[in-house]
């Protein structure tokens, strides 16, 4: 399936970013083949088109767990949220077993506020792809918002030893060890991302937030942490542009999320 770039925005303390990886897979897996017209809509990106033939194939063959997925696909990039989470757990009920299709379920149940559906299905695509970064990453990333911070160091860790060239993850390290009141190995977190990538800005922003608390960071000193905000931004779809939020010391961050 074709590329398509998509951004998300999250806030969370000193500059928590979200950059969440949805995965989706027009190829047909080894027990199925989905209808040839549908994927060619899938292909191309028409998802009206995707959803009448895929609609019509589940129709005619309720258990079709590939047509099911690829409906679902579908309707979460035309926003249809509920929509997308039905057919995805349509298809696991019909037995399909790819990480990825839990992957996406699980950023779904995220976006929809359903933090214990999000970590059943990111346990479940960490399980079925524990090689692959994306699950350990935002499975990390549903564990930070739960207050689970061991939880998410340890899969945030997991997935840098799998794909070190994630400055997301590095950055949002940072905000895990911070959170915990690790001030110092947050200091060395944004301090060599900064010597290793000049120009990314969050973990700049991240080091003046963590100085303007007034704290030392030699040795493991309990960081002063601006209170999460009121009320967290859900993610958007790359089509509505980040707005400033206002009254807080969150920073909102955009990050491209990738669907293959």
């Amino acid at each position: 399936m074709s590329s398509r770039n998509r951004i998300a925005f999250g806030t969370a303390i000193l500059l928590l970013l979200l950059g969440i990886a949805r995965i989706g897979r027009a190829a047909g897996s080894e027990r199925q083949a989905c209808d040839v017209r549908a994927d060619y809509a899938l292909g191309i990106e028409d998802y009206t088109e995707t959803i009448r033939l895929h609609a019509e194939v589940v129709r005619e063959h309720p258990d079709d767990a590939l047509a099911h997925y690829h409906l679902g696909f579908a309707q979460g990039m035309m926003g249809n949220k509920t929509e997308e989470i039905t057919e995805y757990q349509r298809a696991a009920a019909a037995g399909l077993r790819d990480w990825d299709l839990f992957l996406n379920l699980g950023l779904a149940q995220l976006q929809s506020g359903d933090l214990d559906g999000a970590t059943d299905s990111l346990r479940q695509a960490v399980l079925l792809g524990e090689n692959h970064s994306e699950s350990h990453f935002n499975l990390a990333l549903v564990y930070e918002r739960r207050r689970l911070l061991a939880d998410a160091e340890r899969e945030m860790l997991a997935s840098l030893r799998l794909n070190p060239d994630q400055p997301d993850a590095r950055n949002t390290l940072g905000v895990i060890y911070a959170e915990q009141g690790r001030t110092a190995r947050a200091w060395l977190v944004w301090h060599e991302l900064i010597r290793d990538m000049p120009d990314y800005d969050p973990a700049r922003t991240n080091l003046a937030l963590l100085g303007s608390q007034n704290e030392v960071v030699l040795g493991e000193t309990v960081a002063v942490v601006p209170p999460p905000a009121a009320s967290v931004k859900a993610i958007e779809d790359e089509r509505k542009p980040p707005s400033p939020m206002l009254g807080t010391d969150l920073v909102l961050v955009p990050a491209q999320q990738n669907r293959r």
